[in-house]
């Protein structure tokens, strides 16, 4: 019999009042992702509102074996974002736990 499983998913759209262009999105963007990487050793990417200078929508996701802990990463994962966004703010957020 297998271990239980869940998947997390947050996904978070940010709008970036002072970018005035893509390569100013992408330093804070990129710079927050890898953080984010590094900080809570969880998988995050830009996936949407790519060619907007002033939004961005990242992903970020966690694999554990308790739900509860996948729920407690994307919350730690949200505060971080909120925290560490470098003057952009948060428009919308979603999330998603899936036992597998």
């Amino acid at each position: 019999m297998s271990s239980p499983l869940t998947i997390g998913l947050l996904r978070v759209v940010l709008h970036l009042p002072e970018s005035g262009s893509l390569k100013s999105k992408r330093q804070v963007i990129s710079g927050l992702l890898r953080r984010l990487r590094q900080e809570l050793k969880v998988a995050a990417a830009e996936v949407g509102e790519l060619d907007r200078w002033q939004l961005a929508e990242i992903a970020v996701t966690t694999v554990s074996g308790d739900g509860r802990h996948a729920d407690e990463m994307l919350a730690a994962a949200l505060r971080y974002i909120e925290s560490h966004s470098d003057g952009s703010r948060i428009t919308d957020v979603s999330t998603e736990l899936v036992k597998l």
